[in-house]
């Protein structure tokens, strides 16, 4: 028998991925008005408990997603390093014998908050997606500011892919985050001097 997948606060994980890029000019070539766009994505092939099976109880995913959370925000930062966290986003895939609420049940506040603990905080709510899909399936990860949703310069999006997941009885979690706004934003709306202030402290 296969050694079992690696557990961890009750969850089996088979395979950890960790994606980033990094945008020095826009579409039509303009270089970046200032920092560069650096784009990072953590996500986690994990077992689905309740795959193939009805249960009107999901607390055998959400009972412990504190901890998970809290693993995705060590790893984001480890990846992400000295730069600052200014947006985020969120996505699940499900495999073939689960239903996309237990992806979702992978992604409530209990699960959110050590994230936005580990980035050093985010008032906004987290943008989110998902869809029942198999491996190599690609999900577009919505990204908005961390701090106040209508920071419309910070709408953006990245695009995963995972090779050989989700596997049919897994669930890929997935998180996002972006070091700043899209490159020549110049559709108006709230600036994030507005809402955070020029210190950071408003």
């Amino acid at each position: 028998m296969p050694a079992a997948p690696s557990a961890f606060a009750g969850y089996r994980i088979r395979k950890w991925f960790c994606q980033s890029e990094e945008t020095l000019a826009n579409e039509t070539g303009e270089p970046a008005d200032g920092d560069s766009l650096a784009k990072f994505v953590i996500a986690a092939a994990i077992h689905n408990p309740y795959a193939g099976r009805y249960s009107a109880d999901l607390s055998e995913i959400v009972a412990n997603s504190d901890k998970l959370g809290a693993e995705f925000g060590r790893r984001a930062v480890e990846a992400i390093g000295s730069r600052k966290v200014e947006s985020y986003g969120k996505a699940c895939l499900v495999g073939a014998l689960g239903e996309y609420e237990h992806g979702n049940a992978f992604l409530t506040q209990f699960a959110a908050d050590p994230v936005r603990r580990a980035i050093g905080g985010g008032k906004a709510w987290v943008p989110s997606t998902g869809k029942v899909a198999g491996p190599g399936a690609a999900i577009d990860v919505p990204l908005a500011f961390k701090d106040a949703l209508y920071v419309r310069s910070h709408y953006d999006t990245i695009t995963a892919t995972f090779t050989d997941a989700p596997r049919a009885d897994e669930v890929v979690i997935v998180w996002a985050f972006a070091t700043r706004g899209r490159l020549h934003a110049r559709l108006g709306g709230l600036k994030v001097a507005e809402v955070v202030g020029e210190d950071g402290l408003k």
